[in-house]
């Protein structure tokens, strides 16, 4: 196990926009015990924002205990999780782009990611990650854009090194990468349709 703890896996789920990670990490979730802790890193900044924010709520209903933090992720995963029985944090491309929209510079985003991986390392519970792949289309057109895909990759690098469990979503469909062999996974496919 690379998380060192089978007890408390860490579960990496990476994708594309609505490629059905997010929707895959919630069902995963309810695998174990009920006392759900979901970390979430958006910001409503604007209505779009906002009205997205809530519907995911919605979609979560009572079934997670919500704590909001866009920036200090690691501070919220020492402290903030109590006696969670897991903790699913959706989701860190956010936070990384909230960092660099806030001004970080480079050495704070490297401590940001050092502090992230210490976290992860002495988490308390077992841990869902969510993330998108930024890598496999055009390079970004500004400096900005080329930085934060250069920065995810390094991190989803850096966090796949303690994933117990590696998932990649693609067209609706969720691969396991990790442990192998590499197998379509159809778990809670329909678990959190949202409501009509």
């Amino acid at each position: 196990m690379t998380g060192n703890d089978a007890s408390r896996p860490v579960i990496l789920v990476g994708g594309g926009a609505r490629s059905g990670k997010s929707r895959f990490a919630l069902a995963r979730a309810l695998d174990f015990g009920p006392r759900r802790v979901f970390v979430a890193t958006a910001e409503a900044l604007d209505l779009e924002m906002s009205e997205r924010i809530a519907r995911h709520r919605e979609e979560r209903r009572d079934m997670f205990e919500t704590i909001e933090e866009p920036l200090a992720l690691p501070r919220a995963l020492d402290g903030g999780v109590g006696r969670a029985d897991v903790v699913l944090v959706d989701c860190l491309t956010l936070w990384v782009s909230n960092l660099l929209v806030k001004g970080a510079t480079p050495q704070q985003v490297t401590a940001a990611f050092d502090a992230l991986e210490a976290a992860v390392r002495r988490r308390r519970a077992p841990l869902i990650l969510v993330s998108n792949e930024v890598g496999l289309g055009l390079v970004p057109e500004t400096p900005l854009g080329r930085i934060f895909r250069d920065r995810m990759g390094e991190l989803h690098q850096r966090l796949s090194d303690c994933a117990d469990e590696l998932y990649a979503a693609v067209m609706g469909a969720v691969l396991r990468l990790h442990p192998g062999p590499v197998a379509l996974i159809r778990h809670g496919a329909g678990a959190l349709r949202p409501r009509s």
